[in-house]
């Protein structure tokens, strides 16, 4: 296997990890967050438009188990050790220019992914938790 086909599973992997936990959000957090902010006609509006989001909200673990392994496994690929760049010089800048935007891109899908977990798992016993 070569160099560059390594680094173009290394980009769709990153790139798929990023969408799978984009699904995170939209199934959990974008709901919350709207009604919190007393759009609940507009959640209502979206689960008529597009009833997946029943289905994704149905089975939110294994949506959040799913995107976890896929983000475990992208931070593996990043991150793994004996990780080189070419030692030709075009080569190599475009390695090092793919490396830092996948890692870019990885960061912003944990932060969306945390965002997701909070939304769906600790929001609610948070605010039970802050009542009493």
């Amino acid at each position: 296997m070569t160099k560059n086909t390594t680094e173009n599973k290394e980009t769709r992997l990153t790139w798929f990890a990023l969408f799978s936990t984009m699904g995170t959000l939209v199934c959990c957090a974008l709901p919350i967050a709207l009604v919190t902010l007393g759009m609940g006609a507009t959640v209502a509006s979206l689960v008529s438009s597009m009833p997946f989001l029943v289905t994704l909200s149905e089975h939110k673990i294994w949506v959040f188990v799913i995107s976890g392994a896929l983000l475990a496994f992208s931070a593996w690929m990043i991150y793994r050790p004996r990780r080189n760049c070419s030692t030709d010089p075009e080569l190599g800048v475009l390695c090092n220019k793919s490396q830092r935007w996948n890692r870019r891109i990885f960061w912003l899908s944990i932060i969306l992914w945390c965002a997701g977990f909070l939304a769906a798992f600790l929001a609610l016993p948070l605010q039970i938790w802050l009542e009493r």
